[in-house]
């Protein structure tokens, strides 16, 4: 233990950073009590400056899809930083790392490097607006993106756990360039397409809504846009920063079978370190400089540290059965907290795309941001504080998924289930009648 605690810790951080953290969500403002400081990880598992050990479901939120310090992501990141920190120049490992995704992710011939899932978005629709020479964007309430200007409407993650529709500091005309419409409705993205389609230089979407709780798609829905896009001439971008070699090695658009024009990686690729790409195919990749006249720059893209943590990561998750395992896991937690809650007399709802789900405190579906608006998020700080002191680390925000990694087995699984039968007991005096609980597909 380092001696401190997490009290003396909050008091520090907040007197010299902003609210006291770097992003706004680790503030833990949305469940009513200030957070934890970590200390080290291992596995499934990570420890407080007190020396409390939780069962980590945040995972970085979703970057660890192995866990903590997996041995082959830190023997790899080790070996880099002997060879150099940076360097400013090209490596062979930014080639290596491409490769992999090019022969992974069935959209992308050609992949450039950033330092965050924001700036790959942002990099994406500055290369789909100079490739069609219109402005507009349309994209979906609950989608996040990234805090760049004219994306932050209706979002979700930080913003929808602050209560904010918006950003203030993002100019107005910045704001007009962004169309939003409800995610899984494809009446109102036609009647959009309709209206705008001929301004609309993409349609920006995550496969998965996975910043508003965890969101599906219906049957029918992505493959709708892929339709109106072609239709109309406007490029389809997947933000796969959390689906990308999470829900599938492949990505949602080979789960899905929808191929976008642009994808956007983030998260697992980097194996923990910051990073971002976007990619798609040379017709449109040539656009970007130095090959064409679309400009984005950045001096640590393409890290080498980030380059040798993402491939010793896509290599062991190119393993036989590490998504078959997150998988049936998953599916072993959703049936746990289903059960669970109905023993409980506590309606609740999973939605699960693999190793990826959230739980929302209602027995209706959950098919969009207003059904999430509607299920009762303000159990959710309850909840969270009754499983943190059961020893699970779960998002400190109803908005958020859950992320598994690959170094939680059943014994994990079991402790998770045992934990949320206790959490239950701390909202069900409020809760309803259950009905069973529901399942997403």
């Amino acid at each position: 233990m380092s001696g401190k605690s997490n009290k003396s810790c909050w008091e520090a951080a907040r007197r010299v950073l902003v609210g006291g953290v770097n992003s706004p969500v680790r503030s833990f403002k949305a469940v009513g009590q200030s957070p934890i400081f970590a200390e080290r990880g291992k596995g499934p598992y990570l420890w407080d400056v007190e020396g409390k050990r939780y069962l980590d479901l945040v995972a970085s939120w979703g970057a660890l899809i192995l866990g903590h310090n997996h041995p082959a992501v830190v023997r790899a990141a080790e070996q880099a930083i002997h060879q150099g920190i940076t360097f400013g120049t090209p490596t062979p490992a930014e080639t290596e790392l491409a490769q992999m995704i090019v022969q992974a992710v069935p959209s992308v011939e050609q992949v450039r490097f950033v330092c965050s899932g924001t700036e790959a978005v942002m990099s994406a629709l500055r290369l789909a607006r100079a490739a069609t020479g219109r402005s507009k964007v349309l994209k979906f309430q609950g989608g996040y993106h990234g805090h760049s200007d004219g994306l932050l409407s209706s979002s979700g993650s930080g913003l929808a756990t602050l209560g904010l529709p918006d950003s203030p500091g993002v100019p107005a005309s910045a704001a007009r360039e962004t169309l939003t419409v409800p995610f899984n409705d494809p009446a109102a993205v036609r009647q959009a397409v309709r209206r705008r389609g001929k301004e609309l230089a993409a349609i920006l979407v995550e496969p998965v809504q996975a910043n508003f709780g965890v969101i599906p798609p219906e049957p029918g829905f992505l493959e709708t846009l892929r339709e109106l896009a072609d239709r109309s001439g406007i490029l389809l971008i997947f933000d796969e920063v959390i689906t990308g070699f999470r829900v599938g090695y492949n990505g949602a658009q080979r789960r899905f079978g929808v191929r976008p024009d642009l994808t956007v990686l983030g998260k697992v690729i980097g194996g923990g370190f910051p990073i971002g790409a976007y990619g798609g195919p040379k017709r449109l990749m040539k656009w970007v400089a130095p090959a064409g006249p679309v400009y984005q720059a950045g001096t640590l893209a393409g890290h080498p540290v980030a380059m040798a943590a993402g491939l010793a990561a896509l290599k062991v998750l190119q393993a036989e059965g590490v998504y078959e395992t997150l998988e049936n896991l998953g599916g072993r937690l959703e049936q746990g907290l289903l059960e669970q809650g109905a023993g409980a007399g506590v309606p609740v709802t999973v939605n699960r795309v693999g190793g990826l789900l959230s739980l929302f405190f209602t027995d209706k579906p959950v098919r969009s941001s207003a059904e999430v608006k509607r299920s009762r998020t303000a159990a959710y700080p309850a909840y969270f504080r009754k499983m943190l002191a059961e020893g699970v680390y779960l998002p400190p925000s109803p908005f958020e998924g859950w992320f598994l990694s690959a170094a939680v087995g059943e014994k994990e699984i079991a402790e998770l289930i045992r934990a949320h039968g206790a959490a239950l007991d701390a909202i069900s005096a409020r809760g309803g009648p259950a009905s069973g609980g529901r399942r997403s597909r």
